[in-house]
């Protein structure tokens, strides 16, 4: 660690410390669905494969910050174990529309349940005004750091 003028102190440093809220969430988000034999990972396709049927095995990727090559061998598991169904052959290039079964909505139920649990937890002492505020200020955060970047776009509008 750099110890000149210009280190980082990580007492006041607003990424050092978002980044140590992320670690703490996953590990307690890892804690509770290790019991349902799920990882943040599984929990997020499913929960993505619930609220957009059909994503791609790229689209899935994106939304949990995996690469494709990760994500394609948990889709393969999760088809496996019967939570998962793409089709046989793409109708189009490659793609391969992934949907979730009856199995996969109930374990992502379950996997909600736990999953909520935890950010109950987190945000526990904060009041309404703090939780919405501590929202936006991080929403908009995602907005200032995607628009000036060259991607695709901001997710979120600006506040």
């Amino acid at each position: 660690m750099s110890q000149s003028g210009n280190a980082v102190n990580l007492e006041t440093s607003m990424g050092y410390l978002i980044k140590e809220v992320s670690v703490a969430l996953r590990i307690a988000m890892e804690e509770v669905l290790r019991p349902l034999g799920m990882s943040v990972t599984h929990y997020s396709c499913l929960e993505l494969l619930a609220q957009r049927p059909g994503l791609s095995n790229s689209d899935l990727a994106r939304g949990t910050f995996v690469t494709r090559q990760s994500m394609n061998v948990l889709l393969q598991a999760l088809e496996r174990d019967g939570f998962v169904t793409r089709p046989a052959g793409a109708r189009v290039g490659r793609i391969l529309p992934a949907q979730l079964t009856a199995d996969g909505r109930a374990q992502l139920e379950k996997a909600t349940v736990a999953v909520h649990s935890v950010e109950l937890r987190m945000l526990n002492d904060l009041t309404d005004v703090e939780r919405e505020t501590a929202f936006r200020v991080l929403r908009q955060m995602v907005w200032s750091l995607q628009s000036c970047a060259d991607v695709d776009g901001p997710v979120a509008e600006p506040i």
